[in-house]
């Protein structure tokens, strides 16, 4: 049976380090990727949100010609009826028909009247409306153009990334080979606890890296000294020294 290879504990928190480093290389990938989606997705709401205004305008526009024809057509329909009376009076037989007719004749025109008012008040509301629709059709070019322009710098961060990504992540597998589960769990959990995603950090003047609060001497000589995995009392995060910090690299 093959022996399974023992890391010593530097050896472990190198890779742990190694693997925290290439943790946050991705988590800068992902930030750098992740404002461009939402500012895509801001965009792309607010274009549907300028259509939906415009369909409602058109909508609006429908139903005012729609309100034009009627009133036309009733004009249309009391003038045809104004003709009407005005050949009954010329064979009215009495003064009791002819005020029956030029009471008819009068209700007519106050409609024709009326109906013109209403046409003529409703090409006001359609210029609105068409002047509105034009502005909203504006604005919306403007931010399709805004779109476009943020999709293809997506695309482009994207393509430019996604390389590099799949060469970090071949590093991460790597390196996990080198940490016990029991490990890798607890680095895990402190990472997903903390916004920054900082499990493993280094002390900085005299203090952890991830909370500032500051180490002990005592306490630091055993971290230089990497005989053991050595966390921070405070914050939970696993500390290194400056120098093994500095030393690992992921280029």
């Amino acid at each position: 049976m093959a022996r399974v290879k023992e890391f010593s504990v530097e050896e472990k928190l190198v890779a742990l380090l190694t693997l925290q480093k290439i943790d946050s290389k991705i988590d800068e990938i992902k930030t750098l990727q992740g404002e461009l989606p939402m500012e895509v997705k801001d965009l792309e709401d607010n274009v549907a949100g300028l259509q939906t205004r415009v369909n409602n305008i058109d909508a609006e526009i429908e139903s005012i010609n729609s309100f034009v024809a009627e009133k036309t057509e009733a004009k249309k329909n009391a003038q045809e009826l104004i003709k009407k009376y005005e050949k009954q009076q010329d064979n009215v037989k009495n003064n009791r028909e002819f005020e029956a007719i030029n009471k008819e004749l009068e209700m007519c025109e106050l409609e024709v009247k009326l109906n013109e008012k209403h046409i003529k008040d409703a090409g006001y509301e359609l210029k609105n409306r068409n002047e509105q629709k034009e502005a909203t059709q504006e604005k919306m070019a403007d931010v399709e153009d805004q779109l476009r322009e943020k999709r293809e710098e997506l695309d482009k961060i994207i393509a430019e990334t996604e390389k590099e990504e799949q060469l970090l992540l071949a590093k991460s597998e790597e390196a996990k080979e080198k940490v016990d589960p029991r490990l890798l769990t607890a680095y895990e959990r402190i990472r997903g606890s903390y916004r920054n995603g900082l499990s493993v950090v280094a002390i900085e003047r005299d203090s952890c890296g991830g909370c500032f609060n500051v180490i002990p001497p005592q306490r630091q000589s055993e971290i230089r000294q990497h005989k053991k995995v050595i966390a921070c009392e405070h914050c939970g995060r696993v500390l290194v020294d400056e120098t093994l910090h500095e030393k690992v690299k992921i280029d």
